[in-house]
């Protein structure tokens, strides 16, 4: 078992959260990440700080030597703006409007106009929003100076008017940024992350997705994973070539793509519901599926196994290898967006009621380890650093919905 435990996470140099699904692309936080178990923010136990969110937004943090960066939208100011807040204190530094008065006419209803996490590398930050009817990505200082703005394409679905939720990455000296709907822009486009100018375009079906590009290192390859619009591609990095193509999965996911060291798995719900997994060797050949609903929220992949949070509240514990339930539980009555993440051999797993459930990650049994009531409604993935849990959740009502950020662990 300990050599078991030993993949759980992988190793990097420091405990920051550079951009979607964390340092190693996976969710799985440093290996030295000691998140707390139990809190309860209503008698602030074991709450650090809790900080008032102007707006609202579903991204996820982004954590950076001493600050935090994060994405919000203020329908009734109609803008779209980062928030700086200080990583210790969790006190709001600052905020930086990057657009004004464009916001979409119509999104779901469980989406958000600043969904996209924001990513960071080389002393730039980079956003990404749904705005004019055009995704646009905007690179800033750490002091909110803006070094360029650019256009990725035009956005504009026809068929359904549900909003945008690709988060952008960065891989080397490139921000690539998944813009997939209904139009003859639809495609993955990769910008040149010091002057926002495009370097290349794959066409993508004109199908609207919502999945976030992940980049990894697969057989000794780097190679862009996405899924969706019935396939899973990948692609490399430098020029956008596809690398191999499986034609499995469904139109429309919004789930990232997650792998071991033999295979890629990934989740979708429309209008096919289910889990496909296929093997890492460049052939696309299909291994197993499982008509289990986890629309919105990622996987997690382990070595050899990967765990699902279904929509309807269900845990799944899967052997990667062929698709052999392991166990299942369900945990809670429905509904879903955050993504499960790991810290050490806990999976920590987020309702939309509010509720962080903390799990063991093992094949040998469900195993609940703590509920905690954490506000009434969690729509963004926690986010695991040094000793504390970072969880974007609301408080009241949907019409009277006040957004926070909270760290859990020591002041």
């Amino acid at each position: 078992m300990l050599a078991f435990f030993s993949f759980f996470t992988a190793e990097v140099a420091a405990q920051d959260w550079p951009q979607w699904r964390g340092p190693a692309s996976n969710n799985h936080a440093a290996t030295n990440a000691q998140a707390p178990l139990r809190w309860d923010i209503t008698s602030s136990s074991d709450l650090a700080w809790k900080t008032q969110i102007p707006g609202r937004g579903h991204s996820t943090p982004c954590v950076v030597q001493d600050s935090i960066y994060l994405t919000t939208a203020d329908t009734d100011a109609g803008t779209q703006s980062v928030l700086k807040l200080d990583r210790i204190s969790g006190r709001l530094v600052d905020q930086w409007v990057i657009h004004r008065g464009t916001l979409p006419a119509q999104i779901h209803p469980h989406n958000s106009h600043a969904s996209p996490s924001p990513a960071f590398a080389d002393n730039r930050l980079f956003v990404a929003f749904h705005t004019d009817d055009a995704i646009w990505v905007t690179a800033l200082t750490r002091e909110g100076r803006e070094l360029w703005k650019r256009k990725v394409s035009d956005f504009a679905p026809v068929a359904f008017q549900f909003g945008y939720g690709a988060s952008p990455i960065v891989e080397d000296d490139l921000v690539i940024v998944a813009a997939e709907y209904d139009g003859a822009a639809s495609g993955l486009y990769a910008l040149d992350a010091a002057t926002g100018n495009q370097v290349w375009k794959v066409p993508r079906p004109a199908n609207l997705n919502f999945a976030s590009p992940i980049v990894t290192t697969i057989s000794g390859k780097r190679q862009i994973l996405l899924a969706g619009a019935d396939m899973i591609c990948a692609y490399e990095p430098r020029t956008g070539k596809e690398l191999w193509r499986s034609d499995t999965s469904t139109e429309a996911i919004c789930g990232t793509v997650v792998w071991d060291e033999h295979h890629i798995m990934v989740s979708g719900g429309n209008p096919k519901a289910g889990v496909w997994c296929i093997g890492n060797d460049g052939s696309g050949a299909p291994l197993w599926e499982h008509p289990v609903r986890c629309y919105e929220q990622s996987l997690l992949a382990i070595k050899d196994y990967v765990f699902a949070a279904a929509d309807n509240g269900v845990v799944y514990c899967w052997r990667s290898q062929d698709g052999k339930e392991m166990w299942k539980k369900r945990l809670f009555g429905g509904g879903i967006s955050a993504s499960p993440m790991l810290v050490g051999n806990r999976m920590y797993i987020a309702s939309e009621d509010g509720d962080v459930y903390v799990v063991t990650a093992s094949p040998e049994g469900f195993n609940l380890l703590a509920e905690n009531p954490s506000g009434d409604s969690i729509f963004a993935t926690p986010v695991a650093i040094d000793d504390r849990m970072l969880i974007r959740t609301g408080v009241g009502p949907a019409e009277n919905r006040q957004e926070y950020l909270i760290a859990i662990g020591k002041k």
